[in-house]
């Protein structure tokens, strides 16, 4: 038996004035996920723990069947896994996204989703510039700091998302608390020292904090060896702590120009040596983030045309196929929330139900709900077995 997880970030939404009423999930042209919906089962689960943060790190490790209650340390310390930093016990890892300030607004999270290279290039100024501290250059617009924590209380500052605050002045959501005033100083010495580049990028800002953590491997929860393809350094962390094996496809940037048939194809070829693949599509996500209904109903066709349909002709011998997104980002907010996201399960063993559909207002007509998100992956590997 070979088992895909197919992740579409932040595709579920509210119902829309703009779309009369409609989510984008119910706007879009999406019939090869409607053909899996009507084969298989459909429910919802909840992703993000009651209490706390609806971030991709938490929803991902439940996902994956990892309570995040007991694993999430912080969004930068899996970062820094992808990324091969090994985090030592008296360090610290921050999130340093690449923004863009105008008049003291946060005009753009991403700056204007910066390319790799010139990026890195950016990061390495920094790095020669604040040589007291260390940024590991990641994918566009995402990096990474590592500083020591002596008696500075860094890992207890209160630090907000960058995409949470798009076109509100930032000074009002600067890391607060005891110890914020070095990482204060930090993000406005990277203004100082990005102002007058040519660049949209023109400010580091820093989130996500914590300390390095360890968690059981995939295989010896579930007996499964496995893969996850994603272009986002949290994902791909997430996936090599938990054993599965990292594979990169050129061109996958993490947003809507990404190469979707490099990663179809990167998944079926990993089915034939892995038991279990993690596709992960970012692109929903960041057209939520930018609150553009249509950018955000073209992500979800192009997942499912891209992604979905040509896996689903793909696929050979007994499979099983899990459809969700990780959590929410409603257009209306722009940002993740932590209401229960809808899923859809179908392949072999698992009997269908007569919901005929895919959305979020038909997985609510489902009875099979999780309130613990991290046992739904228990449940897709081991239902009718």
């Amino acid at each position: 038996m070979k088992y895909l997880l197919i992740v579409g970030d932040g595709m579920a939404d509210y119902p829309l004035e703009e779309l009369r009423g409609k989510t984008p999930l119910q706007a879009a042209r999406t019939p090869n996920l409607d053909r899996l919906a009507a084969r298989g089962l459909v429910g919802r689960a909840r992703t993000v723990p009651e209490g706390m943060e609806p971030g991709s790190d938490v929803a991902n490790l439940s996902l994956l069947g990892y309570d995040p209650k007991r694993y999430h340390s912080g969004r930068a310390p899996l970062e820094a896994a992808s990324m091969g930093v090994d985090l030592k016990e008296d360090e610290i890892a921050f999130r340093a996204n690449l923004v863009t300030v105008e008049d003291g607004v946060l005009v753009d999270y991403s700056a204007g989703h910066v390319s790799t290279e010139e990026a890195r290039e950016l990061i390495g100024h920094l790095n020669r510039k604040l040589s007291s501290v260390r940024f590991y250059p990641g994918v566009s617009y995402r990096h990474l700091l590592v500083v020591r924590e002596t008696d500075s209380h860094l890992s207890s500052v209160v630090c907000t998302p960058p995409h949470d605050i798009t076109g509100r002045v930032y000074e009002e959501y600067l890391p607060g608390g005891e110890g914020s005033g070095a990482l204060k100083e930090l993000m406005a010495a990277s203004f100082d020292l990005l102002k007058d580049k040519t660049s949209r990028a023109n400010m580091i800002w820093l989130w996500g904090q914590g300390r390095g953590l360890h968690l059981p491997t995939f295989k010896d929860k579930f007996g499964l060896t496995g893969s996850v393809i994603s272009a986002v350094d949290l994902i791909k962390g997430i996936g090599k702590l938990a054993g599965l094996k990292v594979i990169n496809v050129e061109g996958a940037t993490g947003y809507l120009d990404t190469n979707y048939a490099g990663k179809a194809k990167a998944a079926l070829l990993a089915l034939e040596e892995d038991d279990f693949v993690f596709i992960h599509i970012e692109a929903p996500d960041e057209a939520s983030h930018k609150g553009d209904i249509e950018l955000k109903i073209k992500a979800i066709e192009d997942f499912d045309e891209k992604i979905v349909g040509p896996i689903l002709d793909g696929l050979k011998g007994e499979y099983r196929i899990l459809v969700l997104p990780d959590h929410l980002t409603p257009i209306s907010r722009k940002t993740h929330t932590d209401e229960p996201v809808p899923f859809l399960m179908t392949g072999s063993g698992i009997e269908p139900d007569r919901i005929d559909g895919f959305d979020e207002i038909k997985a609510g007509q489902s009875s099979l709900y999780f309130e613990e998100g991290h046992k739904l992956m228990d449940y897709f590997l081991k239902i009718g077995g």
